[in-house]
């Protein structure tokens, strides 16, 4: 199966203009998530999909691909979908890696690429987290100050989803009954073909209230296979602004590199 990880970067940012080109710790932001792409088994192939020539000239001259897509794309599912148009082989998956998750392991997007080849008659395949209380703790104390960062997922025996929320779920009446919290990650693999359909639905109800483009695909019927996986004690950051960026500095400082 070819799979191949395409990581959205769009220069214009409201809270961080030029962030895929932003300094982490010596090196540019989308250069790191690129790396993570790469250091994965089982992807084939990693690019970034821009709009902006600095950021394709960028990431060329660390013998990186970009492609360019159009301006008019509305979000980083419609822009690596546009990417993978440009393709001379259509991949027959894809994962959309997004541009500021530069602290997601390599072994996410590994456990991401080995479910969709063990079973590609999967749509779509999405991972998250097991919380532990400590970790449960602090997401229900940010709830609690109104931060809406941290989405959580319940899914069924099978591991397909059954409803993603900014609120924390599942909502737990009796502890006794001890369903666990998993905070989802936010990339996604689809087969190609499913990424065609995605983009041809409009915004669903669901997706609008909660502001969660996934649950598009679950309004519409479409299954959505979540693998557990595990941050082997590493902490999970995106960077949104330059305070953001900053924290993900002192994590890789403390930490160390996912990617050297």
């Amino acid at each position: 199966m070819n799979v191949v990880a395409v990581i959205p970067a769009r220069y214009g940012s409201t809270r961080f203009p030029g962030k895929p080109l932003a300094d982490v710790a010596g090196r540019s932001l989308i250069r790191r998530v690129f790396d993570i792409a790469s250091a994965a088994d089982g992807v084939t192939q990693a690019l970034v999909a821009t709009d902006d020539d600095r950021i394709r000239d960028h990431v060329e001259s660390f013998g990186g691909t970009a492609i360019m897509t159009p301006e008019s794309c509305r979000n980083g599912t419609e822009r690596v979908h546009a990417a993978i148009q440009g393709l001379d082989e259509r991949p027959d998956a894809v994962i959309n890696l997004q541009g500021d998750a530069v602290l997601t392991p390599p072994w996410v997007l590994e456990a991401v690429a080995a479910e969709m080849r063990a079973h590609p008659e999967l749509p779509m395949v999405t991972p998250a987290a097991r919380l532990d209380e400590s970790s449960l703790s602090l997401l229900m104390e940010a709830k609690s100050a109104g931060e809406v960062g941290g989405t959580t997922v319940v899914f069924n025996r099978s591991g397909d989803a059954l409803y993603f929320s900014k609120a924390v779920i599942p909502f737990v009446r009796d502890a006794k009954g001890g369903a666990p919290t998993f905070r989802h990650i936010g990339l996604y693999g689809y087969t190609a073909d499913a990424l065609d359909t995605l983009i041809k639905l409009p915004p669903s109800p669901l997706e609008l209230t909660e502001g969660l483009e996934q649950l598009r695909a679950l309004d519409n019927g479409m299954p959505i296979r979540v693998v557990e996986v595990d941050y082997r004690g590493r902490r999970h950051l995106a960077i949104d602004s330059p305070e953001d960026l900053k924290r993900v500095e002192s994590l890789i400082a403390e930490e160390g590199e996912l990617v050297p």
